[in-house]
């Protein structure tokens, strides 16, 4: 049977969320997007998962989406790693088992961050195109898409229409290995939290709070549950070469490298991130040989 996909408001600690919720069984799935991105990154990933009954959670990140803003006082990794604590208690509070986190980008850095600590209740995790390794050119990619500097170089204020368009361009052209066919609805997505030119700075301000940050984050040998790594091969964001320090920390964690797939697998191949997220949640394959590459359809 299908479960139906549940949305609404989650209060975790002091942050109030946006909730993507399927209610089935299965050892928990806890989603978190990337930067600038929501839990919208994961509809179709939610829409397939559905019919598999499988219970899971995927949430708009501390100042991103419809979540509460992040602090300016505050750094933003340490804000972002009380949040997903809190979400990975909640989530093995109300199904009484161990919870796999998987995220993208930023949520792929998170997740490596939270298997770091040994109290939290995590069965496994699964970063896809995580940040953090390497220096940061992701967000000098982003900078220099010439669609928003010309929207943020604009000198009277634009309709939301123009700027839903223009940033959903520039999301089409990084993200995706082929970007002429991301679909519409994908990028409508996306673009659904960047209404105005003020969203837009808000989002850059938060990424350049970041790179200091991102530059040494995880403390990987504290890991100590299974790991499955997943990575787009043409991804422009963030290069899956960073893959050789994870791997050179925990060299039997499985590795999906994905042919002819960008930044965003879940967005691109959705079938082939929920074929690996119920084999990996089952337990199959969380160790032994490491399998470097995969096609992806």
């Amino acid at each position: 049977m299908q479960q139906p996909l549940i949305e609404y408001q989650l209060d975790l600690g002091d942050i109030s969320t946006r909730a993507l919720e399927l209610e089935g069984d299965g050892p928990p799935l806890l989603l978190l997007h990337g930067f600038a991105d929501s839990a919208d990154t994961w509809r179709s990933v939610l829409a397939r998962l559905a019919r598999h009954g499988r219970r899971v959670l995927a949430v708009d990140l501390p100042g991103f989406g419809a979540a509460t803003r992040l602090q300016r006082d505050e750094a933003v990794l340490p804000q972002l790693d009380r949040f997903v604590a809190a979400a990975v208690t909640h989530l093995e509070h109300e199904c009484g088992a161990g919870v796999v986190v998987s995220g993208n980008s930023l949520g792929g850095c998170v997740a490596l961050r939270a298997a770091a600590n040994p109290a939290l209740p995590i069965a496994a995790i699964v970063p896809i195109g995580p940040a953090g390794f390497d220096h940061p050119v992701w967000f000098s990619a982003i900078e220099a898409q010439p669609v928003l500097r010309h929207l943020l170089a604009a000198p009277v204020r634009l309709p939301e229409i123009v700027v839903r368009a223009a940033v959903g361009e520039g999301f089409r052209q990084l993200a995706f290995a082929h970007p002429r066919a991301a679909p519409a609805d994908v990028i409508a997505a996306f673009s659904e939290h960047h209404r105005t030119t003020r969203d837009i700075r808000r989002y850059l301000a938060i990424g350049r709070r970041m790179l200091p940050e991102l530059i040494d984050p995880f403390d990987l040998a504290a890991i100590r549950v299974p790991i499955m790594l997943i990575w787009g091969d043409h991804d422009r964001m963030v290069t899956h070469r960073g893959s050789r320090h994870l791997l050179a920390a925990h060299p039997q964690l499985r590795y999906e490298l994905l042919l002819d797939v960008g930044h965003c697998p879940q967005l691109e191949v959705p079938d082939r991130i929920v074929a690996l997220l119920q084999d990996f949640g089952a337990g199959a394959g969380t160790g032994g040989a490491v399998k470097r590459r995969a096609k992806a359809g």
